[in-house]
C-alpha cells in the first residue's frame, strides 16, 4: 500500500513550483529588456539633421558616420577619439565639402565625457537635431547619456557589429546602463 505524502512535503513540492515559475517570469523579462534596450531598440533619423555625432567603441563606426557625412545629411559631424579604436593625434577624418568636421578626445574617456561634449557643442553652435553613430547594443544608453546634455531630439543610427562582439556588447551593457542610470551627467 503506497503512502500519501504529508503536509510537510505537499508545501515543500509547492514551494519548488513557485521558486521555478518565480526564475522563469525573470529569466523571461531580463530576455524581453535585453531585446529591448540592447538587440532591437528604436532607431533611425529623418533626411537632415544638426549634426552627426561619432560616439567612440568597436564597430564600424567611423565609415557610417563619415558615410552619413558624405551624403550630406547634416552640416557637422562629430568624431570622438577616446579609446584605442581612433588614433590621437593627426587628423581623424578627411575634409568632406560643406561639412565641418570637429574630432576630439572626451574628458572623462567615457560615454558620459562624449555626452557633455557634444552637449556643449549643440549650445554654441544651437543645433536642434543630432543623430548619434554608435553599435546597436550601445543605443540606449547612448542616447540616454546624450540626452540629458542636449533637449532636442537625439536618433540614433547603428554601425555594424561582428557577431563575436555581441555577447561580450550585451554584458557590458547591462552594467555600463546601470551605472548610467546612478551616475549624474549633465
Amino acid at each position: 500500500m503506497a503512502r500519501e505524502p504529508g503536509p510537510v512535503s505537499k508545501r515543500r513540492g509547492k514551494r519548488w513550483r513557485l521558486i521555478a515559475i518565480t526564475l522563469v517570469i525573470c529569466l523571461m523579462t531580463l530576455g524581453a529588456a535585453t531585446g529591448w534596450l540592447f538587440i532591437w531598440p528604436d532607431r533611425g533619423m529623418p533626411a537632415r539633421v544638426s549634426a552627426i555625432a561619432m560616439l567612440n567603441g568597436p564597430g564600424n563606426r567611423l565609415d557610417t558616420a563619415l558615410g552619413l557625412a558624405w551624403q550630406h545629411r547634416a552640416p557637422f559631424v562629430v568624431i570622438s577619439r577616446g579609446s584605442q579604436y581612433y588614433g590621437h593625434g593627426g587628423d581623424c577624418a578627411p575634409t568632406i565639402p560643406r561639412v565641418t568636421v570637429i574630432c576630439f578626445d572626451p574628458s572623462p574617456a567615457s560615454t558620459r565625457g562624449e555626452a557633455e561634449f557634444i552637449g556643449r557643442l549643440a549650445r554654441q553652435y544651437h543645433w536642434r537635431s543630432i543623430a548619434l553613430v554608435t553599435i546597436t547594443p550601445q543605443d540606449s544608453r547612448g542616447r540616454l547619456r546624450v540626452e540629458r546634455c542636449f533637449s532636442g531630439p537625439v536618433y540614433v543610427v547603428t554601425a555594424p557589429l561582428p557577431w563575436y562582439d555581441w555577447p561580450y556588447q550585451v554584458a557590458y551593457e547591462w552594467a555600463a546602463m546601470v551605472k548610467a542610470l546612478i551616475q549624474p551627467g549633465c
